[in-house]
């Protein structure tokens, strides 16, 4: 893990889009997400910042030139 990484990528892909992954949480984020909680999908880290409280949750996805930022 790099230095201020707060989530992975998982191998688990989407049942019916494997191009994209599961992440997991590597610590807290925010008041909601706690590290080790699963999150939404992405097909790359290009689709969710390393920064600030941005999560994808649940059933969510994001992929292609998608990006999740900031506090989303």
């Amino acid at each position: 893990m790099t230095s201020g990484q707060k989530y992975e990528i998982t191998s688990e892909t989407h049942p019916t889009s494997p191009t994209l992954h599961r992440i997991r949480a590597l610590r807290d984020i925010g008041l909601a997400v706690k590290a080790g909680d699963l999150g939404g999908w992405v097909e790359s880290e290009a689709n969710l910042t390393q920064t600030g409280d941005a999560w994808v949750y649940g059933d969510a996805w994001v992929s292609g030139n998608a990006w999740v930022s900031g506090d989303a």
